[in-house]
């Protein structure tokens, strides 16, 4: 899902389309939740999320329900993931990559180092 199409994370706020999110609290706003966030914690690092925003990188999981922390790397669909998005729970919001080849992130990423390292020697 695209950080424009988000909606708030405030709970009174819910249905509200997300026009911020807080790089320091991890959290979506509308206009009304910005007013005061700015206002309150003036040194956070906001970033509008507009169309120029297509993704906003957060540690956590973009799938809906899956408020969890981004561990895995799906190898299949070149993908991160949650331990959500693997867990085997016959549910329309879990299992998408439950029988593909998962690693984890650390793992990946000594992987996709060494692979750009070889290609840099390539050129």
């Amino acid at each position: 899902m695209e950080a424009k199409n988000k909606k708030c994370s405030y709970e009174k706020h819910k249905e509200e389309l997300a026009n911020y999110y807080c790089k320091n609290c991890n959290i979506y706003m509308c206009n009304k939740c910005f007013e005061h966030h700015s206002k309150l914690f003036e040194n956070h690092f906001l970033i509008k999320t507009d169309k120029d925003n297509k993704e906003i990188f957060t540690g956590y999981c973009n799938e809906e329900g899956h408020l969890e922390v981004l561990e895995f790397f799906c190898k299949t669909h070149n993908k991160l993931c949650c331990s959500s998005c693997i867990c085997k729970i016959k549910n329309k919001k879990y299992g998408k990559h439950n029988d593909c080849d998962i690693c984890l992130i650390n793992d990946i990423k000594e992987e996709k180092k060494n692979k750009l390292n070889e290609n840099i020697k390539k050129f």
